[in-house]
């Protein structure tokens, strides 16, 4: 690969890793807005009072969703001539935690068709629809976690071929390994310890770091010219 398509590759990477954490950013945001986990009338108050802005949370997600797995795409174009087979694998983590979460997303939008007024929901109490609209709310956030095992074993892979590639800066693979064990704690303390989030704290330091740093430094540095590299036969 010439040095005029790793640039390429890099920059496109980083725009598309950029709209994901930004659109990510905003969807989450919203729905904090909306959404109190502790008091479903609220919660289901909230919902029918700003459908709008639901549904274009619930949309903002998709597409970040898609800018993700398009990161990743240009991400393993970039360092699969570093060694194929393990870009591969990180391609294809990268895609099953985003076909989990596009799945789970059914839950968000169950709440919202059960909050919805139709007819065919007389036969429920307001606060009967209210718990069971708190319900799949509920379920959408342990599927979010779920697709994490996916989203953070992706970044071994990857943060291995960044530390290897020789033409971007290891230290970003060596902070996204840590990411990753950052990750799997998140992951096993939400299931194995819940009520202990003090636990996954730093995770979400760490990830923030790693990520923004891989994704700005992609944008604004670019690809090293190392000239002919040695390449590992995938």
């Amino acid at each position: 690969m010439n040095m005029g398509s790793m640039i390429k590759n890099g920059r496109l990477a980083g725009l598309f890793y950029l709209i994901f954490i930004l659109t990510t950013a905003l969807a989450t945001y919203i729905r904090s807005q909306i959404i109190v986990f502790d008091d479903a009338a609220a919660t289901a108050h909230n919902i029918t009072a700003n459908d709008l802005l639901f549904r274009v949370a619930f949309v903002t997600e998709i597409i970040s969703a898609v800018f993700f797995v398009l990161a990743a795409w240009a991400l393993y174009a970039l360092l699969k001539p570093v060694n194929k087979d393990i870009a591969l694998s990180f391609l294809l983590l990268n895609l099953g935690g985003v076909v989990v979460e596009c799945v789970n997303m059914l839950n968000l939008f169950a709440a919202l068709q059960l909050l919805s007024g139709a007819g065919y929901l007389n036969v429920f109490q307001a606060d009967q629809l209210q718990a069971q609209a708190m319900f799949y709310l509920n379920l959408y956030d342990n599927g979010f976690i779920i697709a994490q095992i996916f989203f953070g074993t992706w970044l071994l892979p990857l943060g291995y071929l960044v530390y290897r590639s020789g033409f971007l800066p290891r230290p970003l693979g060596i902070l996204l390994i840590i990411d990753f064990f950052g990750v799997l704690i998140w992951f096993f303390q939400f299931f194995l310890l819940p009520g202990h989030d003090v636990i996954s704290y730093p995770s979400y330091v760490v990830g923030f770091i790693a990520e923004v740093s891989l994704t700005f430094w992609l944008l604004v540095k670019g690809v090293k010219d190392v000239g002919q590299y040695k390449t590992e036969a995938g």
